[in-house]
Order: C-alpha cells, then sequence, then structure tokens
C-alpha cells in the first residue's frame, strides 16, 4: 500500500513557474510508475504526465508537452513536475498518482490503471 502526499502549488502569474512534489510512503517506491492528473470541475481529469519506474521512459500530455516536465527521485520517494510557461488554461485541481507495474509494463494514460492518489493540490494561473 502506496501512500502519496503532494505538496507546491499554489497561485502564479501567466508565464511564470511552479514545481509540485508528491512522496510516497508504504510500497516499494522503485516498482511504481508514476503519473500527474489535473481536472477541472465539470470536466473529466486529464493526462499530464508520466514516468516509467526507473525513470527512463516519459511520456507527456499535447497540451504541456515542452513546458512541464516530470523526474523522480527513488532514493527520496519522490516525483516531481515542473511546470514552466504556464498558461490560465493550466488552472486545475492536479493529483499525483502510481502503478505497481513490472519492469517492462508499457506507459498508460489512463487513470483507471493507477491505484493510488494524492490528495490534489490546486494550481491557478492569473491572466
Amino acid at each position: 500500500q502506496v501512500q502519496l502526499v503532494q505538496s507546491g502549488g499554489g497561485l502564479v502569474q501567466s508565464g511564470g513557474s511552479l514545481r509540485l512534489a508528491c512522496a510516497a510512503s508504504g510500497g516499494q517506491f522503485s516498482r511504481h510508475a508514476l503519473a500527474w492528473f489535473r481536472q477541472v470541475p465539470g470536466k473529466e481529469r486529464e493526462f499530464v504526465a508520466a514516468i516509467s519506474r526507473n525513470g527512463g521512459e516519459l511520456d507527456y500530455g499535447d497540451s504541456v508537452k515542452g513546458r512541464f516536465t516530470i523526474s523522480r527521485d527513488n532514493a527520496a520517494k519522490t516525483v516531481y513536475l515542473q511546470m514552466s510557461s504556464l498558461k490560465p488554461e493550466d488552472t486545475a485541481l492536479y493529483s499525483c498518482a502510481a502503478r505497481h507495474t513490472i519492469l517492462t509494463a508499457p506507459m498508460t494514460r489512463a487513470d483507471r490503471d493507477y491505484s493510488y492518489w494524492g490528495q490534489g493540490t490546486q494550481v491557478t494561473v492569473d491572466r
């Protein structure tokens, strides 16, 4: 059982940067693929980024590609989302997620594939 606790987020001006962190406890962190999702009220949850167990594979949603960077520190049991060139449309509740996988498992963007979730953190980008 993995518990995920998020930090970071808040209010930032358009064009600014923020870093989100998601610290894990319990379970074997290095055996979990990780991802970030976001959601705004009235809309479906949107895939943002994912990273494989060893960090060797990365995947990004089209709307954030080139602006956001996902990374992980297995020793610190933490996954990060560095967000740059933020836009008002990036405003959302951001959640980290983890899924236990085998080393060769393909990446997935489906939120239903992730078993463990952080508490969510609000990111608001001011115009």
